[in-house]
């Protein structure tokens, strides 16, 4: 169980995980992990959400969650953080931050807590689908829930 799984139930919220076989030759051709996801669970892109971990220029780490069939704006997620710059994190950052491998990085249950920012076209779906820690595996929520257990803001970050 990982730490995003543990996280949902010790907060009694309401989740489904959901397990497919991750399939490293997909995603080496040049298909991302959340497309992989979508299409392997048979669900939209648009209500797949990839966790990206993005450097404020004050060096503060944050995290921006959009569906996998958007790019993250550097533009909003910076005005969203209230910030002047903000650029990708580099993956050794990313990954002693929250604890996750690129491609498994979950906004829930990460060893330091970043502040998180949701896209709002989270707020048009009833659920929602993020990493639950692993590759392969995902964590369906509700929008609320995601953003009550990440204490996040709802904000226009696709480009």
């Amino acid at each position: 169980m990982t730490p995003a799984i543990k996280l949902a139930k010790k907060n009694k919220i309401a989740h489904t995980v959901h397990e497919y076989s991750h399939d490293s030759d997909a995603v080496g051709s040049g298909e991302s992990y959340g497309q992989e996801a979508a299409d392997k669970m048979g669900v939209a892109p648009d209500q797949v959400f990839k966790t990206l971990v993005v450097m404020l220029e004050t060096k503060e780490l944050v995290v921006a969650i959009i569906p996998v069939s958007s790019m993250l704006s550097m533009k909003q997620i910076a005005k969203a953080a209230k910030a002047k710059k903000a650029v990708m994190a580099n993956k050794q950052d990313v990954e002693r931050s929250t604890g996750y491998v690129l491609g498994g990085v979950s906004p829930l249950g990460q060893k330091k807590r970043l502040r998180a920012f949701i896209d709002n076209t989270a707020q048009g779906f009833t659920t929602v689908f993020v990493s639950a820690g692993k590759r392969g595996l995902e964590i369906e929520l509700t929008p609320t829930d995601l953003a009550q257990l990440l204490s996040a803001h709802f904000s226009e970050l696709s480009a």
